[in-house]
């Protein structure tokens, strides 16, 4: 069964939330600050539902150390800010989507299922292969770690926060060199190319960064099939 952990501290949020996923099949686990999150994650939930207002360490928080730690669980966070840059410092901290409060509960349980289709609970308790530490900006392959640069250290973390999505060479130019991408991406091409090598990729059939002609590059979560 679909286990979903929903880290919420106000009840009027979370008793009715948690029937609604109940109603849809899932088992759920309540949790009502930071470390209580974290510490129910350790059972391998396949979904975070995630409050950014949690008391004893905030959403944010445990969302970084959730993916530091090596977790790929898809993370929803609910968040009351209506502030833009509150929501990219969420996505960034490694959350999959998000819902604004006060939301539409017909909503939240869509991005929900998609969030579980798009990573099956099989796939979700696998360790992944490529494991970043943001904070300590070290990467790793299993158990070596790869000396990357600051520039190939940014290309991964985006690549590998995006893992399954296309991202357009436009979107990494912008982000990594702070650019307006103007037809040429030698730099960027070099750059994925090094990261290949380093990550034990083949370029012809590589297991990791899939280049999307015409478009850019996709990460595959699981090290490809």
């Amino acid at each position: 069964m679909t286990r979903v952990l929903l880290a919420e501290d106000d009840p009027a949020i979370s008793e009715p939330l948690a029937r609604a996923l109940r109603r849809e099949g899932y088992t759920v686990d309540v949790r009502e600050d930071g470390l209580a999150a974290l510490d129910g994650a350790q059972s391998g939930p396949d979904l975070v539902i995630l409050d950014l207002g949690l008391p004893s360490i905030d959403g944010l928080e445990v969302c970084r150390r959730l993916r530091n730690s090596g977790s790929s669980v898809p993370v929803l966070i609910l968040t009351a800010r209506a502030d833009e840059v509150d929501t990219v410092v969420g996505l960034d901290a490694g959350a999959d989507d998000y819902v604004t409060k006060p939301f539409r509960l017909a909503e939240l349980l869509a991005r929900a299922r998609a969030l579980l289709r798009r990573t099956p609970p099989d796939e979700a308790e696998a360790a992944p292969l490529v494991r970043l530490d943001a904070e300590a900006r070290r990467a790793f392959v299993g158990d070596n770690e790869l000396q990357l640069t600051a520039k190939e250290f940014e290309l991964l973390r985006v690549l590998v926060r995006e893992q399954g999505k296309v991202v357009s060479r436009e979107q990494l130019m912008h982000e990594i060199w702070e650019t307006a991408w103007l037809g040429s991406t030698k730099t960027l091409d070099m750059h994925v190319s090094v990261l290949r090598r380093k990550l034990g990729d083949d370029a012809t059939r590589p297991r990791f960064i899939t280049t999307v002609r015409g478009v850019g590059f996709r990460f595959e979560p699981a090290g490809g099939n």
